[in-house]
């Protein structure tokens, strides 16, 4: 059984949605003009203050302007993708076979550690195993989260463990739901279970966690000039590089508490390897 079942936007949804609308600034007006859409892994209020400095840094230096398009979760940012609305993305959800036809190229990662797929629970939590949520509710971001909730599904439907589950729109909505009780368990990713954590002051017991996958790529669709998609790719890639570029990335590591400093580097599809391989093995229903 499945739902969705948002958490409560409350205040944050105007003023994130005021910062995601905002223009970037200081590029011509008869610039290129694409949207870009970052999948979302944090609530909208976060995710527009994450992105959106990066976005008005990359518009002025590419000069080639980025429009942040944010949906209300992180299925609703992907349909754009899907629909075509947009032609740069922060993303995973491209990695299957039959969104592969679609033509986006990787050119580029944040410079993270690998991830992986968690199960999660409070650290006060009385389940200490998989086997323990038969019959409860887990909660996961979305249907389209393939961290966080494809992979740690498939492998509660290879241990035959049926639980009801609930999409919660976004990782910050999800651990709101765990942490209030209305879910036993998390589906995650465990680089946003960290963030959470030092953010929160939360604490978590990792039931089980897949092998590791990098971080999301950065896309362009093939609608995108190739030198328009140069110039993105190196203002992304030398942000770190540059002393403004610096400061936007350590602001926007302090926000969400990442363990490393937040830095793009370049990469290809070969670096999604573990990506192809799962949906070469995953059940039909998560293809």
């Amino acid at each position: 059984m499945r739902m969705f079942r948002p958490a409560g936007l409350g205040p944050f949804l105007a003023v994130a949605l005021a910062a995601v609308l905002a223009a970037p600034a200081a590029v011509a007006a008869d610039a290129p003009a694409y949207n870009f859409s970052p999948v979302n892994q944090y609530n909208l209020k976060v995710s527009a203050s994450f992105w959106n400095p990066i976005v008005r840094y990359v518009s002025h230096k590419s000069g080639v302007r980025l429009n942040l398009k944010l949906g209300r979760t992180s299925a609703d940012t992907t349909s754009f993708v899907l629909a075509r609305e947009v032609d740069f993305a922060f993303t995973n959800h491209l990695f299957s076979p039959e969104r592969m036809k679609m033509g986006w190229t990787v050119f580029g990662r944040r410079d993270a550690a690998p991830v992986q797929a968690q199960i999660v629970v409070p650290a006060d939590s009385p389940v200490h195993s998989l086997a323990d949520l038969a019959g409860s509710t887990v909660v996961f971001p979305g249907p389209e989260a393939l961290i966080a909730y494809k992979v740690p599904y498939a492998q509660l439907l290879r241990d035959k463990i049926a639980v009801t589950t609930v999409f919660a729109g976004n990782m910050d909505a999800a651990f709101t739901q765990l942490f209030s009780g209305r879910a036993k368990a998390a589906g995650a990713n465990s680089q946003l279970v960290q963030n959470y954590a030092a953010r929160e002051n939360k604490a978590f017991r990792v039931l089980w966690s897949s092998a590791p996958f990098n971080d999301l790529a950065l896309m362009a669709s093939n609608r995108v000039a190739p030198g328009q998609l140069r110039a993105v790719a190196q203002a992304f890639l030398g942000m770190d590089k540059d002393p403004e570029g610096r400061r936007i990335l350590q602001a926007a590591g302090e926000l969400v508490r990442a363990p490393e400093p937040v830095r793009f580097v370049a990469a290809s599809d070969a670096d999604y390897a573990a990506y192809h391989q799962f949906y070469q093995a995953a059940p039909a229903e998560l293809r």
